[in-house]
């Protein structure tokens, strides 16, 4: 493989900035830019050393600078690696990346260092993909998470099923093979046990998808209900500013209002979406209005607002009869006031989460944090238990849970033991594709296309 370059932190004016090179030629290139203080090279160093100096373009000298050396296989990528620290100007670091590929260096394209690691055995498929989520995370439940994946906690899993899964599979193949050697059979009993087993790992990794997917990515999430609810007052209360024009005059939101927040332990994107009524004759409003149903449409999450100082209305009926199909949270806000709202009457429309609060005081967003964090699932979310975070992994778990439901009913019918079989060794499949032992060239080219440069 080639030698390949690339910046390998932000692109912003910082106080540090790194040029990485990997490859069988980093030290030669690092050597044809770089130049020590102490007259030494860096192809003399040992792995983990570094060196002082300066980095040059020809006889021109672009900075001062740290190199670094890793030595393969003992590096981030399995390859001799070359870091080249210097003031993280952008200007700067463009002109030392220019240097390094003018050397004989190519562009890395996005991901491809991880790639190489990946491809090197320095880690499988599922702990490069927890690389990009730990580098996004957005609070301390994700970064843990993503952490442990990186450690190898969902890796661990799935090679445990897989190996009881080719124990039992080598057995019966055995004695399918074999008929005249003294091989015992094995009982529907053992195998329906082991099986079982297997399957409840598996299932109970399909279950945490959707929370652990809140966790990593947040949650895409609208807030919603007619004119003068409180909507924007809302927005302002979670997001802790004041995002949102709020006024006594229903319809001052015509168009929707998107900011990102932190609410327990997830992120939400919030979207303080238009009043949505029937009947208005405002042609601004009325796109609002359209806009506010697309969005409710897409969102993950409806925090549906009712007016605590107002009867329900046939707008709202309406909503709460959409919302029934939706992850949602029935907010009746203004709480502070004089109460209007029947809440029999609402009981006996919507059976979702119900909160009452006062976004405007402030009162009681301690329960509507928690109510979110039930109905999208992270309540009591562990961070150590293995995790699936891509839809990648949650389909070859689930081909794996279905091959494994086969093979469990074959037994209940009484099939063969070698069709049986079969269904184990797609199982095995599936969870061999999963750590990337088996995946083909276009799902490892998928999985880093959306990496980062330099990562």
């Amino acid at each position: 493989m080639s030698t390949i370059a690339a910046i390998a932190t932000p692109q912003a004016a910082a106080g540090l900035g790194t040029v990485r090179i990997s490859g069988e030629n980093a030290l030669t290139i690092g050597d044809s830019v770089f130049s020590a203080l102490s007259g030494k090279k860096l192809s003399s160093l040992s792995g983990y050393s570094a060196l002082y100096g300066k980095v040059y373009d020809g006889e021109t000298p672009i900075d001062d600078a740290v190199a670094l050396v890793f030595r393969a296989p003992k590096s981030y990528t399995g390859e001799d690696v070359v870091e080249l620290s210097c003031h993280g100007g952008l200007y700067i670091m463009q002109r030392v990346l220019r240097a390094v590929l003018e050397a004989g260096a190519s562009p890395a394209e996005p991901g491809e260092f991880t790639k190489r690691a990946f491809l090197n055995g320095k880690m499988d498929l599922n702990e490069a993909e927890a690389v990009m989520s730990l580098i996004s995370a957005s609070g301390e439940e994700a970064r843990a998470a993503t952490l442990n994946a990186l450690d190898g906690a969902l890796s661990r899993e799935i090679f445990s099923c897989r190996e009881k899964l080719a124990i039992t599979a080598a057995f019966m193949a055995a004695w399918v093979d074999y008929p005249d050697d003294e091989i015992d059979e094995l009982s529907d009993e053992q195998m329906t046990g082991t099986l079982t087993q297997v399957k409840a790992s598996l299932d109970k990794l399909l279950s945490g998808f959707d929370a652990g997917k809140a966790i990593l990515d947040g949650v895409d999430t609208a807030i919603v209900g007619r004119p003068n609810v409180g909507k924007s007052t809302l927005l302002n209360a979670l997001s802790g500013t004041d995002r949102a024009i709020v006024t006594s005059v229903a319809g001052t939101t015509r168009d929707v209002l998107e900011e990102t927040v932190r609410v327990g332990n997830i992120t939400l994107r919030l979207a303080d979406t238009a009043g949505i009524r029937t009947n208005t004759d405002d042609e601004i409003e009325k796109i609002g209005v359209s806009r506010a149903r697309e969005r409710f449409d897409r969102a993950s999450l409806v925090l549906m607002v009712l007016d605590a100082q107002h009867p329900l209305s046939q707008d709202d009926k309406e909503l709460l009869s959409l919302c029934e199909e939706k992850n949602c949270v029935v907010v009746i806000n203004k709480t502070d006031g004089e109460r209007l709202l029947d809440q029999e009457e609402l009981s006996t429309l919507t059976k979702k989460t119900i909160v009452e609060i006062s976004a405007k005081e402030n009162l009681n967003m301690q329960s509507l944090v928690s109510a979110i964090e039930a109905v999208v699932g992270t309540a009591g979310f562990d961070p150590a238990a293995p995790l699936i975070t891509t839809e990648r992994q949650r389909v070859c778990v689930k081909k794996a849970a279905d091959n494994i439901e086969e093979a469990l009913q074959g037994i209940a019918m009484g099939i063969t033991p070698d069709a049986v079989n079969v269904c184990i060794d797609c199982a095995i499949e599936n969870l061999s594709v999963l750590t990337g032992e088996k995946a083909t060239e276009t799902v490892v080219d998928e999985v880093f296309r959306n990496f980062c440069v330099g990562k």
